[in-house]
């Protein structure tokens, strides 16, 4: 990676937007709020499963999907259609997390190309920087969408990286994802963890170019 990547591509479910308000949405609907992480769990492994076969499906039908699994046989306080637009419709709600903000505007003062990389869709991502104020500091918002392939596939960040006009090895993907990470790194991008809970990165996936605790911890590393 260059000591000074040309373009920073963010992922943004989890690492920019605050999803821990998804758990209330299953609590509304008379859901454990636990099965928020085990329905966020089975949409990602889904959504992968059909990358490693070539293939790929709308978030948003892959969510719908894993609802239908993770609320089988749940006392729900309404038909499980309403429950499950209930739960979904909590995406246009969310915000980012408290670092963001700053972070962004510190890392676009800096002089890099700011551009987002989402197994999402991009009408999210809008709303979601649109409300916080920031939208016009994104270069662009890319989402696999476009890509024909959700991310790790290699084909997802060789996406962002024509859209961009540049080459990967240009590029620094910032994620909380191990897992995008890890694939970022295989296709030859610079990669920053940002850990802003302490947990331990995974040995069996590749190690990140750097780490920080949050996004103004970034900018700070990278001057």
């Amino acid at each position: 990676m260059s000591t000074s990547p040309s373009v920073i591509v963010f992922d943004v479910n989890e690492t920019l937007s605050d999803m821990s308000p998804m758990a209330q949405r299953f609590t509304d609907i008379g859901a454990p709020s636990h099965l928020a992480q085990l329905w966020f769990a089975t949409l990602l492994r889904d959504g992968f499963g059909l990358a490693a076969a070539g293939a790929d499906r709308p978030f948003a039908d892959l969510g719908v999907d894993a609802l239908r699994t993770v609320l089988h046989g749940v006392d729900l306080d309404r038909d499980q259609q309403a429950a499950i637009d209930h739960v979904m419709s909590g995406f246009s709600e969310l915000t980012v997390h408290p670092d963001v903000t700053d972070g962004v505007q510190s890392l676009k003062e800096s002089g890099h190309r700011l551009v987002t990389l989402t197994n999402g869709s991009t009408k999210v991502s809008e709303k979601l920087f649109t409300d916080a104020g920031i939208r016009d500091l994104f270069d662009a918002l890319l989402s696999v969408e476009d890509a024909g392939i959700w991310k790790p596939a290699r084909g997802a960040y060789e996406y962002a990286a024509r859209t961009c006009g540049t080459e990967l090895s240009e590029m620094l993907l910032v994620a909380v994802h191990p897992w995008d990470i890890d694939g970022a790194a295989r296709a030859g991008m610079g990669t920053a963890w940002i850990d802003r809970t302490g947990v331990p990165y995974p040995k069996s996936l590749t190690p990140p170019s750097m780490q920080a605790a949050s996004l103004a911890d970034l900018a700070g590393r990278l001057g």
